[in-house]
């Protein structure tokens, strides 16, 4: 099994769990600021790409940043409304 995906998993999952944490925290607007956080995260391996490799974003990676950001804004959404739910039922 390729390090790659292991990088790959470990990053879905990392960013579906920060944007389900921020969207729990904020309890409006999950795809907003799951979004937020996605973005976030890929503006900070753009970066660093770019400063440390002097290199920019390939198709590839783009895709895989997208995905990042729309995985992030799901964790959100979700975790709007299971926080939302949650106090509801208090």
């Amino acid at each position: 099994m390729s390090l790659q995906y292991v990088v790959t998993a470990a990053s879905f999952i990392g960013l579906f769990g920060g944007g389900f944490l921020s969207g729990g925290k904020k309890k409006e607007k999950g795809w907003l600021i799951g979004g937020a956080t996605g973005l976030l995260y890929s503006l900070i391996v753009f970066i660093f790409q770019y400063l440390g490799y002097d290199k920019l974003f390939n198709t590839e990676q783009m895709i895989y940043h997208l995905c990042y950001i729309l995985i992030a804004m799901m964790g959100g959404i979700l975790g709007v409304n299971i926080a939302t739910n949650s106090s509801r039922h208090a």
